[in-house]
């Protein structure tokens, strides 16, 4: 099942690609030389954005972010790992002076989400 999921240009990344860039904004992908490699990169801004999935990332209180049945205690362990590690990565950015937006799959589904977070950057 996990071999399947992509790493880069998903779905809901491309969507979020597409709004900003029509609204103007340029950036770099996939920073890999910053914790975390950041899905967007705004280097003007000194800001990152990462685009989430509720599953993989543990969106709170989401509807998407459930947990498997089969083998539940193995995904708990590897959906609080995820969790950790974002978090980690996330103060490694703030550390070296980026400011961290972060989107998730379900906000994408309302239009409002991208006027913010054209706003927001």
């Amino acid at each position: 099942m996990m071999a399947g999921i992509k790493r880069r240009d998903t779905r809901p990344e491309l969507v979020v690609r597409r709004a900003l860039h029509s609204a103007g904004l340029r950036f770099r992908l996939h920073g890999r030389d910053l914790p975390g490699t950041p899905d967007l990169v705004f280097p003007r801004f000194s800001t990152v954005l990462f685009v989430h999935g509720c599953f993989w990332h543990r969106h709170a209180r989401c509807k998407y972010a459930t947990v498997p049945e089969t083998n539940g205690s193995w995904w708990k362990e590897k959906l609080r790992k995820n969790r950790l590690r974002d978090a980690r990565q996330r103060r490694q950015l703030e550390r070296k002076g980026w400011r961290v937006i972060t989107v998730w799959e379900c906000e994408l589904r309302d239009p409002r989400t991208f006027r913010t977070l054209a706003r927001e950057i």
